[in-house]
């Protein structure tokens, strides 16, 4: 039997873009064939690095990150428009992921950026894949815009966390969306549920380290909720608007199969809990895929 057609669209929402992975997996599992994908941000690393074909080294490589990895692949930069410059990653991606061009990929691949100078997104659908994704994935004030062809690039999420509107349909096709920035409660994959304090804490140390070699204030305490720092509000700022634009996109387009996972479930930079990420993605469409397979037999709801 010829197997049903998936146009993928891959949100924004930093580490938690490690779930994606989780959902491609079972995807193929379960039989479809992925044949588009539009990804933002963190969606545009995961889509096109799927679209190349290396998506199971991604994977492994990240599931394999520590805490002290983390910081070390973050190049921090003195800079007014940002303090990570994020070449860094790029030059370990490259060591086993090369730069492709978009349209010699084996699945058709857009990743959505915006242009801040002329105000309006960017899909790249040509050239560079890793000029794409750095692109997509510049989050305003704290990664360095990515300049191409004369004007700077920023994140894909600004506008387009969801980018529905840019995935490519083919006739027969179901749309699969993943939203990383859902406004419900985070529940731990059963499996991780032992180990989530103790991630906790260990990024709590991180996340001093970080903030005493910016010279940041310390971090907001819960006490007194008017004690925010500069990274504090911006990370606050832009995941509320995500969370926001997303609910706007999902409320006005009808995914065949929708993943949701909470922005609570980690913050922007936590990639060492990628297997928990990952296992939070697989169990998400897990449950969904039951669903939609319900709806569409409603004889094997009762069998």
């Amino acid at each position: 039997m010829e197997k049903q057609k998936v146009a993928l669209v891959l949100s924004s929402g930093g580490a938690r873009g490690m779930a994606h992975i989780g959902v491609i997996e079972e995807l193929e599992k379960a039989g479809f064939e992925i044949s588009s994908i539009a990804g933002s941000s963190i969606g545009s690393v995961v889509g096109g690095i799927y679209a190349a074909g290396k998506l199971k080294e991604f994977a492994e490589w990240v599931k394999e990150l520590h805490k002290l990895d983390v910081y070390k692949l973050l190049d921090f930069n003195v800079s007014k428009s940002g303090f990570i410059k994020g070449d860094k990653v790029f030059k370990e991606l490259g060591k086993f992921i090369p730069d492709s061009d978009i349209e010699n990929l084996s699945v058709p691949f857009v990743a959505v950026a915006v242009d801040i100078i002329q105000r309006k997104d960017v899909a790249f659908t040509r050239g560079s894949l890793f000029q794409a994704i750095r692109s997509s994935i510049a989050i305003p004030g704290v990664i360095v815009p990515n300049k191409v062809d004369g004007t700077n690039l920023v994140d894909g999420g600004v506008s387009e966390p969801v980018p529905i509107d840019f995935v490519k349909r083919t006739p027969g096709d179901i749309l699969v969306v993943v939203d990383l920035n859902a406004p419900f409660s985070y529940v731990t994959p059963e499996s991780y549920h032992n180990n989530l304090k103790k991630k906790e804490q260990q990024y709590e140390i991180l996340a001093k380290k970080i903030r005493r070699k910016l010279g940041l204030p310390k971090k907001l305490d819960s006490k007194d909720n008017l004690r925010f720092g500069y990274y504090d509000i911006l990370y606050s700022s832009f995941t509320l608007m995500q969370e926001r634009l997303s609910q706007r996109t999902l409320s006005l387009h009808k995914p065949d199969i929708l993943i949701q996972i909470p922005r609570s479930a980690c913050k922007t930079f936590e990639f060492y809990r990628a297997s928990e990420l990952i296992e939070a993605g697989r169990s998400g469409f897990i449950r969904k895929y039951k669903k939609w397979t319900e709806e569409k037999n409603p004889i094997s709801k009762t069998v």
